[in-house]
């Protein structure tokens, strides 16, 4: 049977559009695979653009620090991704009783604390950058918690007080502060956070520990 001029062009153009549709299907299957990829737990974020509901105070961009010196040239919270999960878990629990976590430091690169140590090279206050600190890590943050008011509990000392006063073994507290200390510590642990006895303000990501000293840099606006 013979196929007319006409129908050879009818089928061609049948044909071409049956391509045409699969080759579109599979360009936007494989756009949606990327824009849904996961990220990797380790890659560096910066928590404001995953919540909204976190209080900043980061220290080490200003001069209100215990080194006096602004060592960050902006006030950015990066973390390792596992720890930004983390900690907006953590504080969603402490926001179901009104209360926000408030930051002083997240992330540190290792250039930075290598500025700290050049500032004050004592391992008592500064980690040496030789080892490198869980902050180097992007697992560790230091932080207090603010009530509805946006006023900080009271927890007895100073962020980055070195005394002994600061240490969560010390008990010559009055109940409120040794309550609040205790409600910090509570839900960051609940959250894979570990404490460090001698700073209240400290907690360290537990799957972090084994990841390397980084120095990722962080864009200012």
């Amino acid at each position: 049977m013979k196929i007319s001029t006409s129908s050879k062009l009818q089928l061609l153009l049948f044909l071409g559009f049956i391509l045409f549709g699969v080759s579109v299907k599979a360009q936007n299957e494989a756009y949606s695979s990327e824009t849904t990829q996961e990220i990797a737990d380790t890659t560096f974020v910066n928590l404001k653009e995953y919540s909204n509901d976190f209080i900043y105070d980061m220290k080490y961009a200003t001069e209100d620090n215990f080194l006096k010196a602004k060592v960050y040239d902006c006030a950015e919270c990066l973390l390792r991704y596992k720890t930004v999960k983390a900690l907006i878990a953590a504080n969603k629990e402490f926001m179901k009783q009104g209360c926000k976590i408030k930051l002083f430091d997240c992330y540190r690169p290792l250039s930075i604390q290598k500025k700290m140590w050049e500032i004050v090279s004592n391992p008592k206050y500064v980690a040496d950058p030789k080892k490198g600190s869980i902050h180097n890590r992007g697992g560790a943050v230091d932080i207090t918690v603010v009530n509805a008011y946006g006023i900080e509990l009271e927890m007895g000392t100073d962020f980055d007080f070195f005394g002994i006063q600061a240490s969560h073994n010390y008990t010559k507290l009055p109940v409120s502060v040794k309550a609040n200390r205790k409600y910090l510590k509570t839900v960051m642990i609940k959250n894979g956070f570990n404490s460090f006895d001698s700073e209240w303000w400290h907690y360290n990501l537990k799957a972090g520990l084994n990841d390397k000293v980084s120095n990722q840099k962080w864009k200012c606006d």
